[in-house]
């Protein structure tokens, strides 16, 4: 349930991106909504934007609106505030649908101000989009088609290879490059914020200082790379790679079910996936169903298509309090990081993290190699494991001792080819400036 089914044969940041919008103004025009169709306004944000242009602003005035809405233009969104401006999905697909699927060249839409609710799929769902903006929403409550008990997600569109499972979260990007999803709280969803490749490549994207947490049947924040969609040109995935995932809090996902979903997940199934150049920084990743960071491969039969799940950073994040992995990436205790792959994966750094309340810091079964370093691992009895054939760099962490791996009372490094000399006599402070300034 963690969008991994294999099948075989901040404010600051926002600023930089509004020019998007701004660049149009001048031409553009401004409509209104509120509740009652009054003042010159329309009662329906639907009926808005089929008389809007491209470009054009539609402000949303406090109040419910029973509908859902798609946007085949490039629009602004504008809510009175999330408390206040409220789409109700109930019985629709999705709460807001920006269509680049069926309209080509979609680029430049801002949604803020807005909570969405009850949709039977996604809150907020965008395919074949670039420069997007999803910011200050509340979207919570939807994926209400999902079965549970079957694990399926009746209806969900043909496009949609691999969500049967989580009816596709509550804000995802699929095929979009160059969006900022900021600020938002994303709750009581199957899963968060999700980030898919079925459609078009999915790439550039900032997902930022968003509160992710209660969304109980898979991640809190999900980077994964599915089967390509019966629409799309490519028979091969087309990979999720160099995205950034930074200050989100991630909490209390995934705990509808054993093994659910982990803090942030990093996918490739199998064949052809591809997962690459993502960097996890600076997050709170804490009480999730699985590890805090999870990536995952669990398919690379000879002569298939390759695995990319290469050059993945994990810095400068605080993991407490998550659950083990399970199933053929079963780590022997609670996990704060677990990497497992059947193929290789190289290049994966992991620094300046500090990871307690765990039983396990950081897991890895998979062939390659690893940098972990700078980490102040405050678990319990192994601070790295190697179940597999990594080559791990340990080296100048803290171990919870100024003496370093082994001494009674503090984390281990355990397994073959764990090099974890010159230890850290005090904790680190922060993630190393050359990760962190890539």
């Amino acid at each position: 349930m963690n969008n991994e089914t294999v099948k075989f044969p901040f404010r600051t940041v926002l600023c930089g991106l509004f020019p998007v919008f701004l660049t149009h103004s001048a031409l553009a025009a401004t409509l209104c909504v509120n509740p009652a169709g009054s003042a010159g306004c329309y009662a329906k944000i639907g009926a808005a934007v089929s008389a809007a242009g491209a470009n054009d602003t539609i402000n949303i005035g406090a109040g419910m609106y029973s509908e859902g809405v798609v946007l085949n233009k490039p629009l602004a969104l504008i809510g009175a505030g999330s408390g206040a401006t409220i789409i109700n999905a109930k019985g629709q697909p999705n709460g807001i649908y920006i269509d680049g699927l069926d309209n080509p060249g979609m680029t430049g839409l801002l949604i803020t101000g807005l909570t969405v609710v009850n949709a039977n799929f996604e809150g907020i769902l965008a395919t074949n989009a670039s420069y997007l903006v999803i910011s200050e929403n509340h979207v919570t409550g939807n994926n209400q088609s999902l079965d549970v008990g079957s694990g399926t997600c009746p209806g969900a569109p043909v496009f949609e290879t691999n969500e049967g499972q989580d009816c596709g979260e509550g804000i995802h990007l699929m095929g979009v490059d160059h969006a900022t999803v900021a600020q938002n709280e994303s709750d009581l969803n199957s899963g968060g914020i999700l980030l898919t490749d079925e459609t078009r490549y999915n790439h550039d994207n900032l997902i930022a200082g968003n509160n992710v947490h209660d969304n109980p049947f898979a991640c809190g924040i999900t980077m994964a790379s599915h089967p390509p969609s019966p629409k799309a040109t490519s028979k091969v995935p087309y990979g999720v790679f160099d995205n950034t995932v930074t200050g989100n809090t991630s909490e209390n996902n995934g705990l509808g079910v054993p093994g659910a979903g982990a803090g942030v997940g990093v996918f490739a199934a199998g064949p052809g996936n591809m997962s690459f150049g993502n960097k996890i920084i600076g997050n709170v990743l804490r009480n999730n169903g699985l590890p805090g960071v999870t990536i995952h491969n669990h398919a690379a039969p000879p002569g298939a298509p390759a695995i990319n799940l290469n050059d993945n950073v994990i810095a400068g994040n605080t993991i407490s309090g998550n659950a083990a992995d399970t199933g053929d990436a079963a780590t022997p205790g609670t996990t704060g990081i677990n990497i497992y792959s059947l193929a290789p994966v190289y290049g994966t750094i992991i620094d300046g993290n500090t990871i307690e309340d765990e039983a396990e810091g950081v897991v890895i079964k998979a062939p390659g190699s690893t940098q972990v370093h700078l980490n102040n691992l405050l678990a319990g009895a192994d601070g790295v494991l190697n179940l597999g054939k990594s080559a791990i760099n340990a080296t100048q962490n803290y171990w919870g001792c100024a003496s370093g791996p082994g001494t009674t009372g503090c984390a281990s490094a355990t397994g073959p080819s764990v090099t974890s000399v010159a230890p850290l006599p005090a904790p680190a402070t922060s993630a190393p400036n050359e990760v962190l300034s890539q």
